[in-house]
C-alpha cells in the first residue's frame, strides 16, 4: 500500500474515532445526526476493506479456482448460478428484515448513544463475521443447511437437537415478520397496490434474464422504471374507487395472501419469482435509506433524544429490561442476527458462482444493514422524546400523557392531535412496535426538503408501505430455507421427502412449513391477546439465540481446518452472545418485575382476574395467565436446546483440540471451475 493510500485510511480512522468520540462524550448540549452516518461510514469502510479481505485470504482462504454449488449441482431450480448483483440483492433483501428497521427504533428509549455502539461493533465484528463463514460453509459443503451441517461436523445427536431447535425458531420468526406485514398493510391500500405490483414486474424480469434476450442492465432498467411507477402510482388510488376498494383488503384476507405467497416462493423456480423480486425490492430499501442518509446530510438535523436516558434501569416506557443485554436483544438484524445464518446457508449458497463473492455478499450485505439501522435510529431520535414515548406507551390519551410527562418528556393531547392530523391520521397514540415511529421520523427529515403542506403525510404513508416492503421479502426467502430445513428432518424418517429435486415432495414440504407459521399467524390476527401476539417479546431471543449455534458450527469449522490460531474471530462474538442471550432469557423469564418477567406476569394476571368486576374481564386475564405460560415454555426449550448444542460443541472441540478425535471435515469434493466450464 502506498504512503498515500495508507495516510488516507489513518484519516479515515481518525474521523470515524473522533465521531464516535462525540456521540459519546458529548453532555448538555444537542448533538447533529450527521456524527453518526460519519461514524457508519468510516465503520463500513474500514471493516470491509480491512477485516472482510483479511478474513477472506487468511481465515477463509477463498478460491475461485474450485467450483460452486451452484455450477456444479445447477437445477434449474435451486441450484441456479446467478448474476453477482442479483444475489447481493437478493440475500440482503433475504436478511433486513424488521430487525434493523425497528430493533434500533424500540432501542432507543434507552438514548442514542448504547445502539449507536452496539450496531457500530456488533455488525462489525460479530455480524459480518457470523454470515460469512455460515455462506463460506455451506458454499464448500454442496449448499447444505445449518443443521445439515451441524450433524456433519459436530456429531448426530447435536446436529438432532439444531434441525429441531432451529425448525421451531424459524416457525416463530416467520408468523411474527408475516404479523407485522399484516398489521402495517391492513390499512394501507397504496402499500398492498405497490407491492402486489412487485409480483408480475418481478415475473416479467425472472422471464427476460432466463431467456437470455436480455441482459442483466436491461432486465434492471426495467424493473427500476416498473417499480417507480408502482410506488408513484400508489397515492392516486383515491381517483380509482374501484381499485382502492381492492387493495383495502382486511387483516384476515392479507394473512391469507401473504401465506399463498409465502408458498409459492418457496415451490416455484428460484429465478422465477424469488430472486428477482428481492432484486427489485433492493433497489427500493437501498434507495430509500440512501436518501435518508443525504437528507440527513443536507438539513444535518439535531438529535432530540438524550444519548443516554434514566430508562437504561430497566423501567422503560417502551419495554422492560436494563440497557444490557436488552439493547442488544432488540437490535438483531442490525449488528449480529441467526435468521441470517438460515438465508447464508439456504437460498444464496445454491446461486454463487464465485467463492471471493463470498466477500461481497456475506460480509457485505450486513455492514449495509447496518447503516439501515444507523438511519433507523436517526428517524427515532430526531423526533421530540414525548411524541416518541407517546407513541410506544400503552393506555389511554389522557394515561399515556401523564405517563410520559411524568418520566420527564413533557407532551400534552393536542400537540398528538396535531401530529396525527399533519399525518394524515386519527390518532398516534398506541401504535407501538417500532414501524409507526421510524415512519414519523422518516417522514419529517424527508417533509422538511419540500415545502408541500401535504408532505408530512405523503412521506409518512410512503414509510409505512418501504417497511412492510422490507419485511415482505424476509418472508419469502425464509419461507424457502424453512422448506430446505423441513426436507432435512422429513429425509430422517422418508429419504424421498428429503430429496429438494422432487417437485412432491419440494410442495409438500413446503405446504407443511406455511400451515405451520401461518396457523400461528391466523391466531394473532383473529385474537390480538392470543397467539403470535404473545410471542412478540421472545423474537429477538430466539433470533439470537440462533446466532449461538451458527457460532458453535463456525468455531468447530476453523478448528477442522488448522485453523485453531484464529479461534477468536469466532469465540470471542460466541462467548458475548451466549451472554446476552442466556442472561436475556433468565430476566424474560424468573425477573421478579411483572413488566418483564413472565412468571410474574402470569402471577400478577391471575390475581387481577379475581379482582375483575365481571366475568368477560376475568376470562381475559386468564388468558393472558396462560398465553404467558406458553411464552415460559417456548422460552426455555429454545433455551434448554441451544445450552445444549453449546455444550456438545465444547465437549467436540475439546476432543479435536487435544487430539483425540481424527481432524474430520466434511466438505465436497474439490471440483476445478475449469472442469465445469468445459462441460
Amino acid at each position: 500500500m502506498s504512503l498515500g493510500k495508507k495516510l488516507l485510511w489513518i484519516a479515515v480512522t481518525l474521523l470515524g474515532l473522533g465521531s464516535i468520540a462525540i456521540l459519546a462524550l458529548s453532555r448538555g448540549e444537542q448533538i447533529n445526526a450527521l456524527w453518526i452516518v460519519v461514524a457508519g461510514l468510516c465503520a463500513f469502510a474500514i471493516s470491509y476493506r480491512f477485516y472482510s479481505k483479511w478474513l477472506a485470504s487468511k481465515v477463509l482462504l477463498l478460491n475461485d479456482e474450485r467450483a460452486t454449488p451452484a455450477l456444479v449441482q445447477n437445477d434449474g431450480k435451486d441450484f441456479v448460478p446467478t448474476n453477482r448483483w442479483m444475489v447481493f440483492g437478493h440475500h440482503f433483501a433475504a436478511i433486513a428484515g424488521p430487525g434493523p428497521l425497528v430493533g434500533p427504533v424500540l432501542a432507543a428509549q434507552f438514548g442514542f448513544l448504547p445502539g449507536t455502539l452496539w450496531i457500530l461493533i456488533g455488525a462489525t465484528m460479530g455480524g459480518g463475521v457470523h454470515d460469512m463463514i455460515v455462506l463460506f460453509a455451506s458454499v464448500r459443503r454442496r449448499g447444505k443447511t445449518l443443521g445439515q451441517m451441524v450433524k456433519d461436523e459436530i456429531g448426530r445427536g447435536v446436529g438432532a437437537l439444531a434441525l429441531i431447535s432451529v425448525l421451531a425458531i424459524m416457525i416463530i420468526l416467520l408468523a411474527v415478520l408475516a404479523l407485522v406485514v399484516v398489521q402495517a398493510l391492513a390499512k394501507s391500500p397504496w402499500g398492498v397496490f405497490t407491492i402486489a405490483m412487485t409480483i408480475p414486474i418481478a415475473l416479467l424480469m425472472g422471464a427476460g434474464l432466463r431467456s437470455g434476450l436480455l441482459n442483466v442492465s436491461w432486465i434492471t432498467a426495467f424493473g427500476i422504471v416498473g417499480l417507480f411507477f408502482a410506488v408513484w402510482g400508489g397515492q392516486f388510488l383515491g381517483d380509482f374507487p374501484a381499485l382502492e376498494a381492492w387493495c383495502r383488503h382486511s387483516d384476515r384476507w392479507l394473512a391469507w395472501a401473504i401465506m399463498t405467497y409465502g408458498l409459492a416462493a418457496s415451490i416455484l423456480p428460484v429465478w422465477m419469482l424469488l430472486t428477482p423480486r428481492d432484486y427489485l425490492s433492493t433497489f427500493l430499501k437501498i434507495g430509500t435509506v440512501a436518501a435518508l442518509a443525504f437528507a440527513v446530510v443536507l438539513i444535518h438535523p439535531p438529535l432530540q433524544m438524550p444519548a443516554l436516558t434514566k430508562f437504561i434501569d430497566g423501567t422503560g416506557l417502551v419495554f422492560a429490561g436494563p440497557v444490557f443485554p436488552f439493547v442488544c436483544i432488540t437490535i438483531a438484524c442490525g449488528a449480529v442476527s441467526g435468521f441470517h445464518s438460515l438465508i447464508a446457508s439456504g437460498t444464496t449458497p445454491k446461486m454463487l458462482e464465485r467463492e471471493s463473492r463470498i466477500r461481497d455478499i456475506g460480509y457485505g450485505a450486513m455492514i449495509t444493514e447496518m447503516m439501515v439501522a444507523l438511519m433507523a435510529m436517526i428517524a427515532a431520535c430526531v423526533i421530540q422524546p414525548g411524541e416518541y414515548f407517546a407513541i410506544n406507551t400503552k393506555g389511554t390519551p389522557t394515561q399515556v400523557v401523564a405517563k410520559v410527562s411524568a418520566a420527564g418528556f413533557p407532551i400534552t393531547e393536542s400537540q398528538m392531535a396535531d401530529l396525527a392530523h399533519n399525518l394524515g391520521e386519527q390518532t398516534m397514540f398506541n401504535r407501538a412496535g417500532g414501524a409507526p415511529t421510524f415512519a414519523v421520523g422518516m417522514a419529517h427529515m424527508f417533509a422538511r426538503v419540500s415545502a408541500s403542506p401535504t408532505a408530512l403525510a405523503l412521506w409518512y404513508h410512503f414509510a409505512i408501505m418501504f417497511e412492510a416492503l422490507f419485511i415482505l421479502t424476509t418472508i419469502d426467502a425464509g419461507t424457502r430455507v424453512g422448506r430446505f430445513l423441513l426436507q432435512d428432518l422429513l429425509g430422517n424418517l422418508w429419504r424421498p421427502l428429503g430429496n429438494t429435486r422432487s417437485w412432491i415432495a419440494n410442495s409438500f414440504a413446503s405446504m407443511l412449513l406455511v400451515a405451520a407459521w401461518g396457523w400461528f399467524l391466523y391466531q394473532g390476527v383473529i385474537d390480538p391477546l392470543g397467539g403470535i401476539n404473545t410471542l412478540w417479546p421472545l423474537f429477538g431471543l430466539a433470533n439470537q439465540l440462533l446466532s449461538v449455534v451458527a457460532l458453535c458450527l463456525g468455531t468447530t469449522l476453523l478448528i477442522k481446518m488448522g485453523k485453531a490460531r484464529y479461534l477468536f474471530v469466532t469465540v470471542l462474538p460466541l462467548i458475548f452472545m451466549c451472554i446476552v442471550t442466556f442472561s436475556a432469557g433468565y430476566m424474560k423469564i424468573f425477573s421478579p418485575d411483572p413488566n418483564l418477567g413472565l412468571l410474574a406476569s402470569a402471577r400478577f394476571a391471575l390475581q387481577k382476574s379475581l379482582q375483575a368486576a365481571d366475568a368477560s374481564a376475568a376470562a381475559v386475564l386468564v388468558r393472558q395467565a396462560t398465553m404467558y405460560r406458553v411464552d415460559i415454555f417456548v422460552a426455555a426449550t429454545f433455551l434448554i436446546l441451544v445450552l445444549l448444542i453449546v455444550l456438545g460443541s465444547v465437549a467436540e472441540w475439546c476432543r479435536l483440540l487435544a487430539g483425540r478425535k481424527r481432524l474430520e471435515l466434511h466438505e465436497s469434493e474439490f471440483v476445478p471451475l475449469a472442469e465445469v466450464a468445459a462441460g
